[in-house]
């Protein structure tokens, strides 16, 4: 009987939330991982982001890559060096343990990673960046927030575009120098990190598109949502192949290490 080849794993970095309002959970969006399954071709692993339970190490060599999702709570601003105010919203320090150290391990190595929105944020900050605590009380912008009512439909329906540096890595990877994107934050970055490009932009100006400069693996990270409709989406799904490509070409280099843990 010929067995199926093993895909390669990504490491879906999960979010604290309470399941019927009081027991604790580890969770991951359910598109997430339909994502991570259907479009990238990987096997998506939900990670509990709590250093009490796991270590960097350990995580890097059980996956072979990492998506860093989106999340309610904002990483906490003592990271990039500034004060919390009622501005910045909740925290999640825990989350902060691991995916900072996280980012910073996989661009020295050159693993694969795919931030979303915290996400996109986080590799901001891990690689030197600041943040914006809202971007909507900026002068000029528009507000990127959620949609408080409607739909899942409504709320994460197309709703700005996003322009790109002509000839650049997201242009030449989506074929177009101009897409339409849904919008669900509410911080954004301010200081981009030493080695952050930023090759996309919405119209009034919020970075919506980075990766980090002379990384040797894949780090494109955008501030929207492409999991939603990824496998319909003509932006969401080439980000996703691309992604579930780096995941494999690093399971092949690594010559099948992560799945020799146990």
């Amino acid at each position: 009987m010929t067995r199926e080849p093993r895909r390669p794993v990504v490491g879906i970095i999960g979010n604290m939330s309470l399941l019927n309002e009081s027991y604790p959970v580890h969770a991951g969006g359910t598109m997430n991982s339909e994502a991570v399954a259907q479009v990238s071709g990987c096997l998506p692993l939900i990670i509990p982001s709590d250093p009490r339970f796991v270590c960097v190490n350990e995580l890097l060599e059980l996956c072979d890559g990492f998506l860093l999702t989106g999340g309610r709570p904002n990483v906490h601003p003592n990271e990039y060096g500034e004060e919390p105010t009622p501005a910045h919203g909740d925290f999640d320090r825990c989350r902060d343990a691991v995916t900072l150290p996280l980012i910073r391990a996989c661009v020295e190595r050159g693993q694969p990673f795919l931030g979303i929105c915290r996400g996109f944020q986080e590799v901001n900050v891990a690689m030197g960046g600041t943040l914006y605590p809202e971007i909507r009380d900026l002068p000029g912008r528009m507000n990127h927030r959620m949609p408080p009512d409607g739909s899942l439909e409504e709320k994460f329906a197309l709703r700005h575009p996003v322009r790109f540096t002509p000839g650049g890595v997201f242009a030449r990877l989506f074929g177009a120098e101009e897409v339409m994107t849904n919008t669900l934050h509410g911080q954004g970055i301010n200081r981009p990190g030493p080695r952050i490009v930023i090759e996309g932009h919405a119209p009034d100006g919020t970075p919506e598109a980075i990766y980090v400069k002379d990384a040797p693996g894949f780090t494109l990270s955008v501030q929207w949502h492409p999991e939603w409709n990824a496998a319909g989406d003509p932006v969401s799904r080439p980000l996703f192949t691309a992604f579930g490509a780096a995941a494999r070409e690093w399971a092949a280099r690594s010559g099948g290490r992560a799945r020799s843990v146990a």
